[in-house]
C-alpha cells in the first residue's frame, strides 16, 4: 500500500520543484515574446498583458505534457547529482517504486488541468471569439434556420464577439418561403445577430423582383448569439463540464460530434497522459552513473522524442475524429504504449 511517508513527500516536493521551475521557464518566454508581439496592436499596456493571459491560457495545454517530462526529467537530475538517488536506493526503494510520487504528482497536475485550467481558459476565450474559433464551412461561416415562415440562410466571411452581440464581417442572408422560393436577398458590410435579431445598417436588398434597395434591415430570427455559438464552436472551444450535456444535444439533432468525443476524451484522460509523460521522464532518467551524468544528452534525446509522442498523439486523435478509429481508443492507446514501453524499461533496472 501506498503511504506518503516523508520519503515520499520528499519525492513529491522535489517533482513540483522541477515541473514549477520548467513551468516558471516556459511561460515565462511565452509571455514575454506574446507581450511583445501584442503590445502594438492594444491601446494601454494592460490591455496587452490581457491579451497575453488569455494567449498563455490557450498554449498552456500544449506544453503541459511536455513540461511534466523536462520537470521529471530535471527532478530526476537533481537526485542523481546530489546523490540523494543512491541514498534512496539504499533505504530499498526500487526505481518503480521511487517514481511512483512522480506520478502521484502528475496525476494530479492531469486533474487540475482538466477541471479547473481548461474551464477558466475556455472562459477567457468567449469573451474574444472569432470567426477562427468556429467550425467553418470551405473557410466561411454559413448558418441556416427553417421555421413555419420559412427559411432563412446567412454567408459570412468573418465574425466576432462584442458584448453579447455577434458582429458578422461581408455578410449574404437569403430569405426563403416554405417552397424554398427566395423571396429576398440581403448584403452588408457588417451584420449584428442578438436576442432582438439580425440586423444591418445601409445594406442593399433584392426583394422577389430583383428589385435593389439600400435600407437598414432587420428581421426577427430563432437564432441567437447563445444557439450560434453552442452549435458552431470548435470543440476547444467548450468547457470539459459543459461538453457531455452539448454532445447529447447534438447526437439528438442528428450532427456529427466525434471531434467533440475526441476532446471529452483527451480532457477525461489527461491524467493518464500526464503519468505516461512521468513515467517517460523517470526511464529517460535511469543511469548506473554516479559522476559525469550525460544530462544534456538525455534531455536532448528526450525532447526529440517529446516530438515523436506528439507527432503519435496527434495521429490517433486524427483517426479518432474521423472515424477510423473509436474515439477512446484513440485517446488511450498513445499514453498506454508510452507507460508499458517505458515501465518496462525503468523495471529492467531492479526487480519491482
Amino acid at each position: 500500500m501506498f503511504k506518503l511517508n516523508i520519503l515520499n513527500r520528499f519525492l513529491l516536493r522535489r517533482f513540483f520543484s522541477g515541473f514549477g521551475l520548467v513551468m516558471l521557464v516556459v511561460c515565462g518566454i511565452i509571455m514575454a515574446v506574446t507581450f511583445v508581439e501584442r503590445l502594438p496592436s492594444n491601446p494601454t499596456v494592460l490591455a496587452a498583458l490581457s491579451e497575453t493571459w488569455i494567449r498563455l491560457m490557450e498554449y498552456v495545454p500544449l506544453f503541459l505534457p511536455l513540461a511534466v517530462f523536462m520537470g521529471t526529467l530535471l527532478a530526476s537530475y537533481n537526485l542523481t547529482k546530489s546523490s540523494e538517488k543512491v541514498i534512496i536506493a539504499s533505504a530499498g526503494l526500487s526505481p518503480y517504486q521511487m517514481a511512483r510520487p512522480f506520478l502521484i504528482g502528475a496525476t494530479l497536475i492531469g486533474i487540475i488541468a482538466t477541471t479547473l485550467i481548461n474551464p477558466y481558459s475556455v472562459g477567457l476565450n468567449q469573451k474574444n471569439i472569432t470567426s477562427n474559433h468556429l467550425v467553418l464551412i470551405d473557410n466561411e461561416i454559413w448558418l441556416r434556420e427553417a421555421s413555419e415562415n420559412g427559411y432563412i440562410t446567412m454567408n459570412a466571411k468573418g465574425m466576432h464577439k462584442s458584448g453579447d452581440i455577434l458582429i458578422f464581417e461581408k455578410a449574404t442572408v437569403y430569405l426563403q418561403d416554405e417552397t424554398f422560393k427566395l423571396n429576398q436577398r440581403v448584403e452588408a458590410e457588417t451584420l449584428t445577430l442578438s436576442d432582438a435579431g439580425l440586423d444591418a445598417k445601409n445594406a442593399t436588398t433584392w426583394d422577389k423582383n430583383g428589385i435593389p434597395k439600400n435600407v437598414d434591415w432587420h428581421t426577427n430570427t430563432l437564432l441567437t448569439p447563445k444557439t450560434v455559438l453552442d452549435r458552431y464552436l470548435q470543440p476547444d472551444q467548450i468547457s470539459f463540464w459543459e461538453l457531455p450535456s452539448f454532445i447529447k444535444k447534438m447526437q439528438a439533432v442528428g450532427v456529427s460530434v466525434r471531434g467533440h468525443m475526441v476532446q471529452f476524451w483527451t480532457l477525461l484522460f489527461l491524467p493518464l497522459t500526464m503519468i505516461a509523460m512521468a513515467t517517460l521522464g523517470v526511464a529517460f532518467s535511469q543511469t548506473h552513473q554516479r559522476r559525469n551524468y550525460s544530462f544534456g544528452l538525455k534531455f536532448g534525446i528526450g525532447i526529440i522524442t517529446c516530438f515523436a509522442v506528439y507527432f503519435l498523439t496527434n495521429m490517433f486523435n486524427a483517426l479518432g475524429s474521423t472515424g477510423a478509429l473509436p474515439p477512446l481508443l484513440a485517446i488511450v492507446a498513445p499514453p498506454l504504449i508510452i507507460i508499458a514501453g517505458a515501465g518496462t524499461f525503468i523495471a529492467s533496472f531492479d526487480t519491482i
